[in-house]
């Protein structure tokens, strides 16, 4: 893909045009290219095989941990490297191409906010790209499956660096977890596109009747315990409610009485909102966790509703490294304050609320007040 890329005037990251045959070629080219640098796998993407290497005393070690993970993922222990491009941001085309030979973009995703580098958080569009960098993104994007003849939906993904250049990461052909994104603010219904293109029928659209109204968001919900480092954490799931309202969208396979296993991807459901403008579809997100209900298996609903909370966020300011282990920290630690809360609140309301215990009169009044009503009793008439 790299080489086919490279000779279509793709901008591609630095790197192997092909795959390392030892450790010790693959060191002479990462001298070369200067570090730091990424090992990625060969047969693969998703995060598995991937390491980031920032010294040359570090590449052994991480070559072999990369081919390791490749093996067991893909059956392929072949791995390239790439010049790693410091605190990028994961931006996504999403392109639809026909048998007839149009090809057309249906605008970016930021699919930036990721774990173990796989993405939790994506929106469109990119909250920080220029109107020229995306005009440019797009149209490569379109000369990439044009390169390759493309015929379907598909994604073309980059790494756009903090500098505004852009390059290639990799093509994706296939419908995406994240796709209903773009189809929340494109109003183009992608599965049902993709469907009539393997028909043979044409693209009924021109490229500008493809505009991008508002501001969608998705949010992958998984079976997983952020506080754990996001392990995943299958089991049964006692309750289950999704939210609702206006430009709120679920789609899930699961509920209540679920037993979620440990032989698949965990995620379990995707949470997509859309709003006029991205404060809307913030404000509209986070109302809508705050109505997702999943008990008795872990989520990172609350990581997720903390995420919203953070400035920095907010403000479109964050990269593929956004997610640390200090964010994790803070938001067990408001995940304890909830509960203490909640816990403290129960008590109060069950103080509140229990029977008063039965007690002499004589002990809770006075004993004149006591005398008065005895002599009351005896004078009424029976």
């Amino acid at each position: 893909a790299r080489t086919i890329m490279e000779s279509a005037g793709v901008p591609v990251v630095p790197g192997t045009l092909g795959p390392s045959a030892n450790f010790d070629a693959l060191a002479v080219k990462a001298a070369e290219i200067g570090f730091p640098i990424m090992l990625k796998a060969a047969s693969g993407g998703g995060g598995k095989g991937m390491r980031l290497v920032h010294r040359a005393e570090d590449l052994e070690r991480a070559w072999e941990g990369a081919r390791s993970e490749a093996a067991k993922s893909f059956g392929d222990d072949t791995v390239y490297l790439e010049k790693a491009i410091i605190k990028p941001r994961h931006v996504e085309v999403q392109i639809l191409a026909d048998t007839h030979g149009k090809v057309l973009h249906l605008f970016e995703r930021d699919c930036s906010v990721q774990r173990r580098h796989q993405k939790v958080i994506e929106e469109s569009p990119c909250p920080v790209l220029p109107p020229e960098t995306r005009d440019a993104m797009c149209q490569v994007a379109v000369q990439a499956a044009r390169a390759v003849d493309y015929v379907g939906a598909g994604t073309v993904e980059f790494l756009l660096a903090d500098d505004g250049n852009f390059y290639f990461l990799e093509m994706n052909t296939r419908l995406q977890v994240e796709h209903p994104i773009t189809e929340m603010v494109t109003g183009i219904d992608l599965a049902k596109a993709q469907l009539r293109v393997a028909m043979g029928e044409k693209l009924p659209w021109d490229q500008d009747d493809i505009q991008v109204r508002g501001h969608a968001m998705e949010f992958r919900i998984y079976a997983e315990d952020p506080a754990s480092g996001f392990l995943p954490a299958p089991g049964r799931i006692d309750a289950y409610r999704e939210p609702s309202g206006p430009w709120v969208r679920v789609d899930s396979g699961v509920y209540a009485g679920f037993d979620v296993p440990i032989y698949y991807d965990p995620m379990i459901a995707k949470l997509v909102v859309w709003g006029a403008d991205r404060h809307e579809c913030v404000e509209r997100a986070d109302r809508a966790l705050r109505e997702f209900r999943i008990t008795g298996i872990k989520t990172p609903i609350a990581f997720f509703r903390h995420v919203l909370a953070q400035g920095d966020f907010r403000a479109g300011r964050y990269d593929t490294g956004f997610v640390t282990p200090e964010l994790l920290q803070a938001v067990n630690g408001v995940r304890r304050e909830e509960v203490a809360s909640v816990v403290a609140a129960i008590a109060q309301f069950q103080s509140d609320h229990a029977p008063k215990p039965k007690t002499e009169k004589a002990s809770s009044s006075s004993a004149w007040k006591q005398d008065a009503r005895l002599r009351a009793v005896r004078r009424w008439p029976r």
